[in-house]
């Protein structure tokens, strides 16, 4: 891939705009697949077969690696694998990684903690990577006014990833068994393989005559002003989803619901976020600005928590209300990343734009991390229902916080409060 292969502007014809966007919704689905085999598949299986609440909360160490992955960001930005595919190439060596992980699973047995979190440690490892690249190209070639649009395009490709990774996975071993889940979700996972294939990048290759490499670091993120702010916007907003998410499936097993109609819950509210929820974040994005979406959608996300509260306590009978909180939740969840990921890529260069979009991912990460850590314990020491109302009252103050720093900084964060303008930092 060479310089003339670079994705064409604004001005171009539709054409190249479509590709795009086309290649986005593979690259995205491609890490939607084995996250959530992990995250929505694995852990309810575990539970089943009669794993602890708290080794499975352990579980959300797995997403560690998308937690420090900041640290290699500046050499996923500075190297290219292949001499003339750089991003490409680190999806195609990740992608393969991955699949082979998916794979190794079919010689462990569903209740071995220690295997299973081994193997899911490796894969987190090439999902993390590959999620540098990713995101770095969505982030330099996505125009301003395309942010929007472009993470809509994720939130619905990642729905999907849901679907096969996570429902698929559920009610192929609830049918099937272990294997035929692992071998089908990794066939599934060769098809995003194409979308790597497609990606035509801009960056000068090292034999070009006086191209000139730069150096991406993270203190050259660190050194600009607003991008510090967003930093903070980053740590706060998600700070109590981690507890919530991390033992949500296990507090649905415990309420007696049957793991296939998990799957087909979380496959039908994931499809929702992705097809509807995506596309009407962008739309409000575009009219209203980040600021007013993050508040509204921070405080449907607390009423959802403390329906799940509610239920736990015995205050709320019944699963439709459990259901429609499940459901809705999905819905808040993928709408925000929607808005906090537009608001990130406002502030990336084009020099090293998966270093500064990764820091700031990796800042919501750990808060979410550190939640989901600790979920598990926390519902064996005190209760489901106590954990969920801890969860209300942290994401209630936590919309408060972001909110005040959003109009304490309006001035110097573009979008925040009408409609996105204005160029990536250059």
């Amino acid at each position: 891939m060479t310089a003339t292969d670079a994705i064409p502007g604004p001005g171009a014809t539709a054409k190249p705009r479509y590709r795009l966007f086309v290649v986005l919704a593979g690259l995205y689905l491609a890490q939607g697949i084995p996250t959530y085999l992990f995250a929505a598949a694995i852990p309810p299986i575990m539970r089943e077969q009669d794993v602890s609440r708290t080794a499975i909360g352990f579980f959300s160490i797995l997403l560690l690696p998308l937690v420090l992955k900041f640290l290699w960001a500046p050499v996923v930005d500075r190297i290219r694998p292949f001499a003339r595919a750089h991003r490409a190439g680190w999806v195609i060596l990740t992608q393969c990684g991955i699949i082979a992980s998916i794979l190794s699973l079919m010689l462990v047995e569903p209740d071995n903690v220690w295997a299973i979190f081994g193997i899911g440690f490796a894969a987190s490892l090439f999902l993390s990577t590959q999620d540098i690249a990713t995101d770095g190209y969505a982030s330099k070639y996505l125009e301003p006014e395309e942010r929007p649009i472009g993470n809509a395009i994720q939130g619905g490709a990642v729905a999907f990833g849901v679907i096969a990774g996570g429902t698929m996975g559920l009610v192929l071993y609830h049918y099937a068994g272990w294997d035929v889940m692992l071998i089908t979700i990794a066939l599934i996972s060769m098809l995003p393989l194409a979308a790597a294939f497609a990606m035509r990048e801009a960056d000068p290759a090292p034999e070009q005559a006086g191209a000139r490499l730069s150096r991406p670091s993270i203190m050259a993120f660190l050194r600009r002003p607003e991008a510090r702010q967003i930093l903070w916007i980053a740590l706060v907003y998600r700070a109590s989803e981690g507890l919530v998410k991390a033992m949500e499936g296990s507090y649905l097993v415990d309420a007696g619901i049957p793991l296939d109609v998990i799957g087909y819950l979380s496959g039908a509210s994931a499809a929702t976020a992705g097809l509807a929820g995506s596309v009407i974040a962008a739309i409000l994005l575009r009219r209203w600005g980040v600021a007013p979406v993050l508040g509204l959608l921070g405080s449907l996300r607390t009423v959802c928590f403390l329906v799940f509260a509610l239920h736990a306590m015995g205050a709320i009978i019944g699963v439709w209300p459990l259901y429609g909180a499940s459901a809705f939740q999905t819905l808040i969840r993928y709408m925000e990343i929607v808005a906090l990921y537009s608001l990130f890529m406002s502030v990336t260069s084009s020099e090293q734009p998966g270093t500064d979009f990764t820091i700031l991912a990796c800042a919501q990460l750990l808060v979410y991390l550190a939640g989901s850590m600790s979920s598990g314990a926390l519902a064996d020491l005190m209760g489901y229902g106590a954990l969920f109302g801890l969860s209300a009252g942290l994401s209630g103050a936590a919309v408060l916080a972001t909110m005040l720093m959003l109009r304490t900084h309006a001035a110097a964060i573009p979008g925040l409060s009408a409609a996105p303008a204005g160029g990536r930092k250059r």
